[in-house]
């Protein structure tokens, strides 16, 4: 089975297989981690007349690597995502499993936050907001930065 481009590909495909079939289907995930490999430079000394050369190693991090697969065995689908980005790693965890995860619990969705009816708009809570609260003598402070600059004069 070929891997998906995107998470977003996969997220979208594993989430209808789970709403089609919640009571079969499984997602799995494998992390590994694998020692990234040394590379050997060679420099030529220009002060050597024979072909000594020394070399230097150039040693990088090890790289993670995160497969996720969605399977069904008995429609026997699978869905498969591999990514090495830390980023996309947390997201995935974070959002996106414990959503499909709730599909495979048969949990029903949280529900929805609304606005509250008696709540002022949001247009009339940001102008509220930009008014300074206090005496006519006191200035708020703040670290808005990015103003213009006084030109010095002509010397």
């Amino acid at each position: 089975m070929p891997y998906f481009k995107t998470a977003q590909e996969w997220l979208d495909q594993s989430n209808l297989l789970l709403q089609a079939r919640p009571a079969t289907t499984r997602i799995t995930t494998r992390y590994s981690i694998k020692p990234a490999r040394t590379r050997k430079s060679k420099t030529v000394e220009e002060s050597a007349t024979d072909d000594a050369a020394a070399t230097t190693t150039e040693t990088k991090p090890p790289r993670g690597s995160l497969v996720i697969k969605t399977y069904d065995p008995e429609s026997g689908v699978v869905l498969k995502y591999r990514t090495t980005k830390a980023a996309e790693v947390s997201r995935l965890f974070q959002s996106s499993l414990g959503r499909l995860g709730r599909g495979m619990a048969a949990m029903p969705e949280p529900p929805v936050e609304e606005a509250m009816p008696d709540a002022p708009p949001a247009g009339a809570a940001a102008e509220g907001a930009s008014t300074p609260t206090g005496t006519a003598g006191q200035q708020q402070t703040g670290g808005g930065g990015g103003g213009k600059k006084k030109k010095k004069g002509k010397k």
